[in-house]
């Protein structure tokens, strides 16, 4: 009953994530908007990006924990947080310079391909259950989708489309998470079984 009292809402940990996100969007961006060149300048900045990619990738598996209801959702944060950790790993190999191809922009088109799955899978009310269940599905079109930017990146890594694509991703899936509350409305709709909303 303590830790039950103590764990904050699902949605808490949404914003906790969206933040993440956000930071994660601004940091692409602003690599973007210089250049790689110009951002490689100061060795310590190409570690930025995957370096957080890979902290939230190890955050993550407390959420696995902590906040599972059911076999599914524990597979949906366990693969959110592989992902992150493979993608964060193969981006801070190109930065150290361990590894060369660009191919391993892939590691990111396959994460995004992942979690967006894992958004779709877990979330098993349709898309007017409820505010939640629509920015779930929601999420997961747009992270299938935009796996195309690091794939493109695979193969042209110097196309501007492709990096502030990337960066747009994040940035999108943040404004979705800090729009997440567990029950509430979404176009004036909510469905009698999502139960009575909390605010």
């Amino acid at each position: 009953m303590i830790v039950a009292a103590l764990k904050p809402q699902a949605e808490f940990v949404h914003w906790w994530f969206a933040t993440g996100f956000l930071i994660l969007g601004l940091l692409l961006v602003s690599e973007a908007v210089v250049g790689h060149d110009v951002w490689a300048m100061r060795p310590w900045r190409r570690y930025l990006w995957p370096g957080f990619a890979f902290l939230m990738g190890v955050l993550m598996f407390p959420v696995m924990t902590f906040f599972t209801n059911s076999t599914i959702h524990m597979v949906a944060h366990g693969s959110w947080a592989q992902v992150l950790l493979l993608t964060g790993g193969a981006e801070l190999g190109l930065a150290r310079g361990k590894l060369t191809s660009p191919r391993w922009h892939l590691c990111a088109a396959l994460g995004l391909l992942v979690s967006g799955a894992a958004f779709l899978v877990h979330e098993q009310n349709g898309w007017l259950f409820a505010r939640a269940a629509f920015l779930h599905h929601l999420a997961g079109w747009m992270l299938v989708g935009c796996a195309i930017f690091p794939a493109i990146q695979a193969f042209r890594p110097r196309s501007l489309t492709a990096a502030y694509g990337f960066a747009a991703t994040f940035l999108i899936l943040a404004v979705i998470l800090y729009a997440d509350r567990d029950i509430s409305p979404i176009f004036g709709h909510l469905s009698y079984y999502a139960g009575v909303p909390h605010r």
